[in-house]
Parts: C-alpha cells; structure tokens; sequence
C-alpha cells in the first residue's frame, strides 16, 4: 500500500514538473490537498522526541529532517523546539507549502509594496500579510514568489513540527539565496510612504546578515522513505 509520503513526493513530481516556479491553481489545491492529510505519525515524529526539547541553549537549535531534494523541489520537516525561532527570511522565486504537523507557534509574513528589483539598499515598505498563532490541526498555507507572505518568521510557543515542500528550493547559482531581515515600525525611517488606513498592516524591511544565534542541525529522517520511480 502506497504511503502518504510515497504520494506527496509523486504529487511533487507531476506539480513542479513544468515551466516556471508557480504551478497552476488547479496544481496548488491538489497538492495542497495532499499535504492536509499528512500527519505527525505518517513521518514517524511525536512531540517527545530529542528534537522538541528545550536544551540550556540561549536561542535553542532547530533541527532539520531532510526527505528528498531535486533541482525542481525539496521536501523536509523542520522541528522546533518551545520559543524556537526560524527568523524573518524571503523564498526569492519560490512557491512553499508548509504545514504544521503539530503545536503552536507564531507566525508573521509580509509581502514587498513594491517588488524590488534586485539587491535591495536600505529598507523596503512590506505588507503584513499575517501576524497570528497557529496551531495544529491547520490548513496547509501556500507563499508565492512575490504574493502569499513571502517573507516569513516562525517562533514556536509549543514543540512544534513544519512539512515544507519549496518549489524550486534554495539555489545561489540560480539566484534563489536565503536573505534575512529586521523589521521596523512603519515610523521608524523618515520616508515619503503614505499609508491609507492601519500602519500597523505595514512595516520596513531591512536585510541583515544571518542572525548569530541562529542554528540548523541536520538529522536524519527515519520516517517511511521515498522511492523514486
């Protein structure tokens, strides 16, 4: 009998298997559907293991469980541990899928006013695209290359596990490289943006380097493997 995690890579397959980075609406909603049947037992994870416990670390490690990567997508379980960070970062050119296996965390996405237009210099105006805690069982959210907030922070109030699917995944040859960011109050620069309505639904975004405290282990995945066709 075919897995759930057999059937999320072949779903990945026929999705990210055309032109361009965003699949087609009818693409999205079936593997959208797809990964809202996942659940925590069906990639062999329950919130007791190592990876979910608060350690003596000031900012405490995230591990990373690696499922599968091609250059057309990757799959892989970030698993954080309570009041684990996964800071304010962007999916250049990129279509996630993200689904909390279980727990509850925080999360806060923005969107660019305007698209920059390569490197960036200074800070940028962003839209909240969402500012709320989560908590499992949730629908799947999907981020696109420049709609959906894609640009994300995660901070984990419980033991918390997230299924990502990034379509194409991280590429600094192809231009597809990790940038982090502080974000700043709408008043906090001197500028000409002129905001109808809630400032708060705004902010500046300035890029920065990966913050030190920051820290991703691998680990390997013991859940029910892939095989590839």
């Amino acid at each position: 009998m075919q897995t759930v995690v057999q059937q999320l890579f072949e779903t990945c397959q026929e999705v990210f298997s055309g032109p361009g980075t965003v699949p087609s609406p009818e693409d999205v909603l079936r593997l959208k559907s797809v990964l809202d049947t996942v659940t925590a037992s069906d990639v062999g994870l329950t919130p007791n293991m190592r990876y979910f416990r608060h350690n003596d670390y000031q900012q405490p490690p995230i591990t990373y469980l690696h499922l599968y990567e091609c250059d057309n997508f990757s799959i892989g379980i970030f698993c954080l541990p309570p009041s684990g960070v996964i800071p304010l970062h962007n999916h250049p050119g990129m279509t996630v899928f993200s689904k909390l296996l279980f727990g509850s965390m925080h999360v806060k996405s923005y969107d660019w006013v305007d698209t920059p237009q390569g490197r960036q210099v200074g800070p940028t105006l962003a839209m909240v695209k969402s500012d709320n805690l989560i908590t499992a069982p949730c629908d799947t959210t999907v981020l696109y290359p420049n709609e959906g907030g894609n640009m994300h922070c995660f901070t984990a109030h419980t033991p918390c596990a997230v299924l990502d699917v990034l379509g194409p995944p991280y590429c600094d040859e192809e231009g597809r490289h990790c940038t982090y960011y502080n974000d700043f109050s709408l008043s906090s620069f001197p500028g000409d943006a002129m905001i109808q309505g809630n400032n708060n639904g705004y902010a500046w975004l300035e890029e920065r380097d990966k913050p030190e405290d920051f820290m991703v282990v691998g680990a390997p995945y013991r859940g029910p493997r892939i095989v590839e066709n």
